[in-house]
């Protein structure tokens, strides 16, 4: 059995000490925005270039997006591999693209409006951020050409995406991707919404149980890992990516018959240890889906105050009520009871105001531990 390649190990050779190709040959070089330590750098030959257009092409396709689309996209350019992956797979299937990168929601609505934008790309909090912030100054997205988005980077669940789809009436379409691996287009969703289907001629997916490190079988959630067959500059054989799902081979209604991954429901390194009980943050966003009164951005925050560690629950409201020193408190106080409950810990609830976390710009930590600090 070939042994595992992980995150360490991208740590340990940093810079380039993965290439195998020479730099001479490497035509770009991206990097992960990781919290702690040194990034992931990843090269990519003129080839794998190529295949990343051919996955994020395919993507789009999924979506129905053709030479007859003008597709915006909100994802950050630069180290990221976001931008540049949609602007290449948006190239390759003929679309008008429209690099907009991440931030300025006010024109990034002025050019959806004016530009007669068909398709948009960005990460599934900035969805919601700039359909809240277009409907506040009267837009009308019912009267736009917008028919679909496809929204990744970040962890999202089926309430985000009927939250999209109510607030910019569009398809929203689920994508998935590791910079290690190529980037976004590892995985897509098609429009019949039934799972992700992964490129299985450039990437072949296993699912292994986390800790024993064995095979589970198709419909059990377990570690994705990743060998990709084609690329030359950074290839890869059994690489952990880290992140919880389940493999689906039975036939998809769209008529494609690749593997489809489920949605990530979290990764192994996301795991909160508190009290000696096990916490996710997939299971506060579940008590949350029961409270419209916030929204569906959160973090947790471990700290270590004094003896005993304190976990600090961070939500966004929805809107500021006008009644807030009522009925800011009484939701507050709902939320942490329901929260205790279901989890079986001792927490606090600390209300922010609306887009405090939505609203800054790329990916914000869904966790944050302060015990090491």
């Amino acid at each position: 059995m070939l042994p595992f390649l992980e995150k360490d190990d991208f740590r340990e050779a940093y810079p380039f000490g993965l290439f195998s190709a020479p730099l001479t040959e490497i035509v770009e070089i991206h990097a992960s925005s990781g919290t702690t330590g040194k990034p992931t750098v990843v090269g990519y030959t003129r080839g794998d270039i190529e295949i990343w257009g051919e996955v994020m092409g395919r993507t789009f396709a999924a979506g129905g997006v053709g030479t007859n689309d003008i597709l915006q996209n909100a994802y950050g350019y630069g180290l990221f591999t976001g931008g540049l992956g949609g602007h290449y797979g948006a190239s390759k299937v003929g679309a008008s693209v429209i690099p907009m990168s991440t931030g300025n929601t006010r024109r990034q609505l002025q050019i959806l409006q004016d530009f007669g934008t068909t398709a948009i790309c960005c990460t599934p909090s900035y969805a919601i951020l700039l359909g809240e912030a277009g409907r506040e100054i009267g837009m009308n997205f019912e009267e736009l050409p917008l028919r679909v988005g496809f929204f990744g980077a970040e962890p999202w669940s089926e309430s985000m995406r009927a939250e999209i789809e109510r607030l910019l009436v569009l398809e929203a379409l689920d994508i998935y991707g590791l910079s290690e691996v190529i980037g976004p287009g590892v995985a897509y969703e098609c429009l019949a919404q039934q799972g992700l289907h992964i490129a299985e001629d450039h990437f072949f997916p296993e699912i292994i149980n986390p800790q024993t490190l064995e095979y589970v079988p198709d419909g059990t959630h377990g570690e994705l890992v990743f060998t990709t067959l084609t690329k030359t500059g950074l290839p890869l054989i059994r690489y952990r990516s880290g992140d919880l799902a389940s493999l689906d081979t039975s036939p998809c209604p769209c008529g494609r018959s690749t593997a489809r991954m489920s949605r990530v429901f979290r990764r192994t390194d996301d795991m909160v240890i508190i009290h000696g009980m096990n916490l996710f943050p997939a299971d506060v966003a579940r008590v949350l889906t029961d409270f419209p009164e916030v929204s569906p951005h959160f973090q947790l925050v471990v700290e270590h105050p004094g003896a005993l560690d304190e976990l600090n629950v961070r939500l966004e409201l929805a809107g500021l009520p006008s009644d807030i020193s009522e009925r800011v408190f009484r939701v507050r106080d709902s939320i942490a009871q329901r929260l205790r409950q279901e989890l079986g810990v001792d927490l606090r609830v600390t209300l922010l105001e609306p887009r405090s976390l939505s609203g800054q710009s790329g990916k914000y930590p869904r966790v944050v531990d302060q015990r090491n600090v």
